[in-house]
């Protein structure tokens, strides 16, 4: 069994270490190796790795932030590899999630493979989703969207104008998204992570208040934890086991659940939009 591995670290010497250990391994084959945020979210998409190895301290954009841009689907296993404090590595620890804190440790490193080869085997990668987005909140702290001020009305203000910004309170800083800008959310246990202008917001909340918001004439759940904005679809592909996938203008790819499959006929028809389910 080949398990697909990328590496992805911005100093050269590290990502030439876990090279080297790996090289011991052969049934670890590493498809690409990159130097910074962006080129793994590209690296990610493209090569579709079961496994990534994934430095933390980044500049431009960090580990966390790869791991908030990436759909739910295509989340592969990931081991970080960080020179974090202690508290970080509990968390980590606390939730299963493999780790190699610098300088690498030998033995350590065989015991992450271990855990690897067993992720592997219980299919579990699509798990770490729930415990990498409280891992990445707790760190570095989540949004909340400030309902109480859009909805401080109650059901008067959801016959109000739809809002064109969405603002999110970060610590004591309120972050003001356009509406306009979002390209698709994606949720996991307490969390979303709003897509929108290349930014990734994570906060707090349900998809349910999220729901209430927007309008439904531009954005609808195609997955049960997934709302998208139907104007920056591109493209739908059908899949042999009756699901969709979506292509959205910045590439992203996300799916069309069955669940929602009155969607596919409102794609591909252009006609009114469809009843939620």
């Amino acid at each position: 069994m080949n398990i697909r591995t990328l590496i992805v670290d911005d100093e050269v010497l590290s990502r030439r270490g876990v090279e080297i250990r790996l090289r011991e391994h052969p049934e670890f084959e590493i498809v690409a190796q990159c130097a910074n945020g962006r080129e793994a979210c590209t690296a990610i998409r493209q090569h579709k790795p079961d496994l990534v190895f994934l430095d933390i301290q980044m500049p431009g954009m960090s580990g966390f932030e790869v791991l908030a841009q990436l759909p739910q689907e295509s989340l592969p296993l990931v081991v970080f590899v960080t020179a974090y404090d202690q508290y970080a590595i509990q968390a980590f620890e606390a939730r299963a999630v493999d780790y190699l804190l610098k300088p690498i440790d030998e033995a350590r490193f065989s015991a992450a493979l271990a855990r690897v080869h067993e992720h592997l085997r219980s299919r579990s990668a699509e798990g770490q989703r729930d415990r990498l987005l409280e891992i990445i909140a707790e760190i570095t702290g989540s949004g909340e969207l400030v309902l109480d001020e859009l909805l401080a009305r109650g059901p008067q203000a959801l016959a109000a104008p739809r809002p064109e910004v969405l603002p999110i309170r970060q610590g004591r800083e309120t972050v003001r998204v356009p509406v306009a800008s979002i390209e698709w959310v994606d949720a996991a246990g307490d969390y979303m992570c709003i897509h929108a202008g290349g930014q990734t917001h994570i906060l707090r909340g349900t998809m349910k208040e999220l729901e209430q918001l927007l309008d439904p004439k531009l954005f609808q759940r195609v997955h049960r934890s997934t709302i998208v904005n139907l104007r920056l679809v591109r493209s739908l592909r059908a899949h042999m086991n009756g699901e969709y996938f979506l292509t959205l203008e910045g590439g992203h790819e996300l799916k069309l659940s069955r669940t929602y499959r009155d969607k596919v006929e409102y794609f591909l028809s252009g006609s009114t939009a469809p009843r939620a389910p």
